[in-house]
This record gives structure tokens, sequence and C-alpha cells, in this order.
């Protein structure tokens, strides 16, 4: 076939193959540009319908329910005595369950990352067990362990303390699992140039390991506290579900529910949404201002 006889297919293919490194950019180059954008446009925007549809629009009625009845009549549902009763156990327990996660959960991932011993794989595994539980599953196994006939002897059934219990249950591995990937990533040979200077072992933690450590502990302490604000499943059992003294906001926003108070149920949840939100980001930006001091 003749020069002057080829296909287009023919003087398209040619001119692909006889494109050299230098060439200008030709259709492809701008139809490949137009199609890694349009292809991020897609990503964004499905990725933005799928957290509309189940994050923020079930949210935002939530707090559209909680404020129809106005300022006044929102400050009055989350200030009833049962409903703040609820509220102030909830928050200090929280805060209690927070502070507990973010001691023992560093020690138990320094654990699983620097000591060797029988038993490791194992306990490594049952860390996430919380994760996989139902939770109304890990109240009931509390009640059994810690109820009224308790086979150790031990009753936490319908007190405070049986309510800080079961939020540390199913609060456990978030502490661990930030805190030890970033032990696994520590350049142990920083430790060892310390050591060989003369510096001692508490030194070397307060130096140059707590300092790494310090994002991924708090990033996990905010999570325990915002899992353990919302946490219904492991408390309704243990905590007897006694108003002004075992009852957790959680369960009190059931009650509401079940009263067919549905504006002081979504008030409620409206408040514990907004401390839940003011809490992660005081910690994100304390990581920043941390990361901005270098």
């Amino acid at each position: 076939m003749s020069e002057t006889t080829k296909s287009p297919t023919a003087v398209v293919d040619e001119k692909v193959e006889t494109a050299g490194p230098d060439s200008p950019p030709g259709r492809k180059g701008r139809s490949a540009g137009l199609s890694g954008a349009g292809g991020t446009a897609l990503g964004v925007g499905t990725a933005t319908i799928f957290l509309s549809a189940v994050v923020l629009i079930p949210l935002a009625a939530v707090i559209w329910k909680g404020a129809s009845q106005g300022p006044g009549g929102f400050w009055d549902a989350i200030t009833t005595p049962d409903a703040w009763a609820a509220l102030k156990l909830t928050v200090i327990a929280s805060l209690v369950v927070a502070l507990v996660n973010l001691v023992m959960g560093t020690l138990i991932a320094w654990v699983l990352v620097r000591d060797s011993f029988p038993g490791k794989g194992l306990l490594d595994l049952l860390i996430d067990l919380p994760f996989a539980l139902p939770t109304i599953v890990a109240g009931l196994v509390l009640l059994t362990l810690y109820g009224t006939d308790s086979p150790l002897g031990v009753s936490l059934a319908y007190t405070r303390t049986g309510v800080v219990v079961a939020l540390l249950f199913v609060t456990l591995p978030f502490v661990v699992r930030t805190v030890q990937p970033v032990l696994l990533e520590l350049d142990k040979e920083m430790e060892q140039a310390a050591a060989s200077l003369g510096a001692g072992n508490w030194t070397i933690f307060r130096r140059i390991i707590l300092p790494n450590l310090v994002p991924a502990m708090l990033a996990g302490t905010a999570l325990a506290f915002t899992r353990a604000v919302a946490e219904f499943g492991s408390t309704v059992l243990i905590s007897g579900n006694v108003p002004f003294k075992t009852q957790v906001a959680a369960v009190h926003i059931f009650g509401q529910i079940e009263s067919d108070n549905t504006a002081a149920a979504a008030a409620t949840s409206t408040a514990l949404l907004v401390l839940s939100l003011l809490v992660l980001l005081s910690i994100d930006l304390l990581r920043r201002w941390g990361a901005r001091r270098g």
C-alpha cells in the first residue's frame, strides 16, 4: 500500500511510534492529562457522596433535630437533672479511661515491641479482641466476671467502677495500636548513639523516644476518649442503668428514644458530638503545634 492510500489508523499509529521523547506533547498527552484529572474528580466525588450519605447527612439530621426547639430548648434538654448527671458521669469516666489508656496502652505497646516472652503473639492477637467482639457481648462477659455472682469474688455490677472497667475493655486497643507502629519504626541507632555518649535509660527515653511517641499517644488517647463517650453496649448491662448513679449518656439517650422524646435524645447526642469534635480538634492542633516546634 502506498503512503497516499494508508488508512487513517495506520497514519496515527505511525506518528505515535516515530514520536521521540523530545517531541512536543500531542493529543495523546493531553488526553492522558484530562483522564488523570477526570479520575481524580471522580474519586473525590465518589468519596464525598459516600461520606455525605454515611456520616455527614445523618449527623446533620441529629444536630437539626436537637436544635429544633431553639437554644433554650436545647439547653433545657441537656441540663435536666437526669441528663446532666448522665453527661457528667460519662465525661468523667471517659477522662479517667483515656488517662489510664495513655499510660497502660503505651506500656503494653512497649512490651509488645521491645520485649520477647512466651505467648507474645497470643497477647498481640488479644489486643484486637474488643474490636471484633460485639459490645453487648463484652458487657455480658464483664457482668459474668464481675457481677453479683462473680467467680472471682469481685462485684462491680451497678457501680461506677464497673462502668470504668467496661469502658477500659472496649477502648484498650486504641493507644496500643497507634503507638506500636511508631515504636517499630523508631531508629534504634539514635538510642545507641545516646547511650555511647553516656546518657542513661531515663534520659534516652525522655529526650529521644518520648518526643517521637507523643503524637501517637495523643491520637490514641483522643480516640479512646471519644469512643468511651459514645459507648453503649458494654455499659448497659454492668451499669444497671441507675439514674443519677450509673446511667451513662448513651443509655440515657436510648431511654429518651424509648419514651418518644426524640428531641431531648438528639440534643444530648449533639452535646456528645460537639464534645468529641472539640477533643479531636484540640489534639490535632496540639500535634501540629508540636510538629512546628520540631
